[in-house]
Formats: structure tokens, sequence, C-alpha cells
């Protein structure tokens, strides 16, 4: 579907994309020309334990010139929001012609069927639905978030399962004392038993570190539920027959460690430790890794139950744009906050990636690339900060922001520092108010002083 107001090219162009058209200029270009005459709408998402998100803007009236429009900045918005918040339940308070347009797009044989199994069937086990209100009538929301983590008596376990390696640390009142990085690919490996042993093995190889185990914190890529992995991209080979051994795995994990777990979202995690680490919140943690992570800590420090998984939410609304390979759709965050865009530059970069190594191996062959100062690995990285800047403005719609902390295997060296210029070009040049407002930082020795083993570690309250 392409939107019937023109879409507008940014001032910073990504070197290897010109095709780029951010969904910020497009939101900001949209909300300026109906907000004057607009009609209010709410779009209210209800998820897991009767929690309602809520999110309100205008749109053009019905019987305006432009009113078409609306489809499309609501259905991009949806899409955000359902992949920022979660929600199984969709409440759009407005025209009912809207609402009949996404319960359309979000039906099982509609182009975001996708979006709509995934928040339904797989995340909260409970039919996705489209329900029309008015804006008045809409629910009001209803969440507070909650204060996890921060905790570091003991001696604690704090692991990190990411696509390419997992790491684990043995950590006695918040010091690590030991860890290990381990190379594995679980996204190839069907059975959960697998998926069980590994992880078995790096626990007790770090309890062994310590004189006692009185907890379990860990962080990994997915969606997680009271400590069950409802979606998880390093499970994708796990057939749906035998997912519910995955559903229970890390109750299983608890059990043979004897010792209470708590499992979240990496993103959350990130957040986490960077807010405990500057002694702030209102952070906004976005990981460059296999895939995009992200995490929110709300200006009360608290971790508000969202999804985060910013690797679906759109940030380019080119038709141009990548299809982001699990879901179908176009222009989303994994495409290009993560080791797929530098996979995906490469060749308009002219670097050919040799095809018989690892994901971990190609990114640290265009890595080694861009340390030796290859111009092609050097737009890549400019690239992606043109990407990061555009997308934190974006971001900042849907959160309050007032840190942003960026880390993960694609801000290593150079990497980093090319990815924060760019980002820092475009707030400046194209969103001043929010270049003055919102903190950047990468990983420098005040944020090293809680990682994200420490964090993760903290999650259990004993």
């Amino acid at each position: 579907m392409m939107p019937s107001l023109p879409l507008i090219p940014p001032r910073i162009r990504p070197p290897l994309d010109e095709s780029f058209r951010p969904a910020a200029l497009y939101h900001r270009a949209f909300q300026a020309a109906a907000a004057p005459q607009g009609s209010p709408l709410v779009i209210v998402l209800e998820r897991s334990e009767n929690e309602f998100s809520r999110y309100e803007t205008r749109i053009f009236p019905p019987g305006h010139p432009n009113f078409e429009a609306n489809f499309h900045f609501v259905e991009r918005t949806v899409k955000f929001l359902l992949w920022q918040r979660g929600g199984y339940r969709l409440y759009i308070g407005g025209p009912p012609s809207i609402a009949d347009d996404l319960r359309r797009r979000y039906s099982s044989t509609g182009e975001r069927q996708f979006d709509a199994r995934f928040m339904g069937e797989l995340v909260y086990e409970k039919p996705f639905e489209v329900i029309s209100c008015k804006a008045e009538e809409a629910p009001a929301a209803r969440e507070r978030g909650k204060l996890l983590g921060r905790h570091l008596e003991g001696c604690r376990i704090g692991f990190d399962l990411g696509a390419s390696d997992r790491k684990v640390s043995a950590v006695v009142d918040g010091v690590p004392v030991y860890s290990e990085e381990v190379i594995w690919e679980p996204r190839k490996h069907a059975d959960p038993e697998y998926h069980y042993r590994e992880i078995l093995t790096a626990l007790k190889t770090a309890a062994g570190k310590m004189p006692r185990l009185d907890a379990i914190g860990g962080s990994s890529a997915g969606i997680y539920i009271n400590n069950r992995p409802m979606v998880a991209s390093l499970f994708r080979s796990v057939p749906p027959e035998r997912y519910g051994e995955i559903k229970s795995l890390f109750l299983r994990l608890s059990e043979a460690m004897r010792a209470p777990l708590e499992v979240i979202n990496d993103g959350d995690v990130t957040a986490l430790a960077g807010s405990m680490s500057i002694g702030e919140n209102g952070i906004l943690g976005i990981a460059l890794g296999s895939s995009q992570a992200a995490g929110y800590v709300n200006l009360e420090g608290r971790l508000m139950g969202w999804l985060s998984e910013l690797a679906f939410a759109p940030v380019d609304y080119s038709p141009h744009a990548p299809i982001e390979e699990w879901s179908g759709d176009r222009g989303c965050g994994a495409s290009y906050l993560s080791q797929q865009c530098v996979f995906r530059l490469a060749p308009e970069a002219g670097i050919e990636i040799p095809a018989h190594l690892t994901d971990a191996e190609k990114l640290s062959f265009v890595q080694e690339k861009l340390e030796a100062g290859h111009e092609g690995a050097v737009k890549i990285w400019q690239s992606m900060g043109v990407y990061l800047g555009y997308s934190l403005a974006h971001y900042a719609d849907f959160y309050d922001i007032q840190h942003v902390l960026i880390l993960g295997r694609c801000t290593s060296g150079r990497g980093g520092e090319l990815l924060f210029e760019g980002a820092r070009q475009v707030l400046k040049a194209e969103f001043p108010e929010l270049f003055e407002r919102i903190g950047l930082h990468l990983p420098d020795e005040k944020i090293r002083r809680v990682g994200q083993a420490v964090a993760a570690a903290s999650l259990p309250a004993l």
C-alpha cells in the first residue's frame, strides 16, 4: 500500500541507499497537515493481564480530500505500536472505515496476517481482533510496569542468549568473577533438548565458580511472558508440535539448578544496564546484533512489559525498501540496524562475503575491512548511522526518551564511532529539538560499570 501523501527524501542521505524515505519525516509531515483541521484518533492495545496501552493522534476528517491518506498512516502506526507494545485486541477510536481497513489487513488472508497470527496465536494465545468505537469510548490506559532488577546481593548467574553466541557470568555481590562466551547457532537446531543441554552446561560452568548459587537472571532475543518464550528467533527451527517444550525450558532449568530464574528480552536488560550505570531513567537501549533488539526503562525506572521488538517496526516507507525475511513486510528495523543491514549493503559497497562463513564470521569479515579503511565498508556504517538517526526520531514519537544506549556487535571498533557520528548529524540537521534533548551513549567506562551480565543477574529478588 502506497501513501497518498508524497514521501519526503532525507536531508542526510545514506551513501549506499538513495531510495531511503524515513518514516519519521512522513509522520511529521502528515501530522502537520492533518492537525489543524483533524479528527482525533485513539488507538488502544489490550494485552496480557488486562493491560491497556493508549496512543492518541489526529487524522484527516471524513470528507476531507486527503482522507484516503489516513489508511496508510494509521496502518503503519498500528504496525509500529503492535511491535513496540504488544496486544491481541486493537481498539480504533475513530471513523469506522479505518477499523474496517485494519480488520481486513489483519485477517487470516490479509497482508498483515503474519502480525495478527504472531500477536494473537503465538504471543498472547488469543484470537487477534479489531474493535471499532468512537474516540471518546476507547478504553483508558491501564499499565504501570514493573520494578525489575537492581538486586546485586548474593551469588548470581547472569546469561545472555544470542543468535551467534551465548554468554554467561558468575556474579558475586554485583561483581563478575567469571565470564565466558561460546559460539553457537541455535537457529539451526530443531531439538529442544539441544537448547536445554547447551544452556544448562553454561549455567553449571558459572555456578562452579562460586561458593553457592542464589539466583539466575538472563536475557535473550524474543518475546518472554512469565519466563516463557512465546516466540523467539533462536528457536525458529523447533517444530510447532514440540514448541511446548521450549515454553517450559526455563522452568526446567530453574528446577535443575535449584535456584529462582528470571529471563526477559535482551533489549530490556540492555536498557536496565544503562539505567543502573548512569543512574538515570527514560532510557531506550538498542542492540545492533544478529537482529535488532531494543528495550525501554521509563521515566520512573520501570520495565513496562512492552515487547519492544523494533526489528519488525517500520522505519522506511520507500516502496523499494528491503523485505524483512520473516514477516514479509518492507522497511522494518532489522534490515537497517543489525548485521542483516551489513550483509544487505555489502554488494552495494563492492564487498563479496564468502558464503561458507557463519553469520558471526561474515560480520567479522566486513568489520576487518572497515578497520583497514575500506571505502565501501566505511559507507556501510555511515549508511547505518543515517538510518539510526532517522529511526531514533521516529522512536521518539512513541517513547519518552531521555537517553539512548547503542551497543551490539555492529558497534565494535570504528563502527560504533561512525554510527554515533551519523545519528548525531541527522538529529542536528533534521530534528534539533531531539538533538538537544536526547543523550546518545556508546558503552564507555561509565556505561560498562554495570554490564549486561550484571544487569541480567540482578533480575530475581531473593
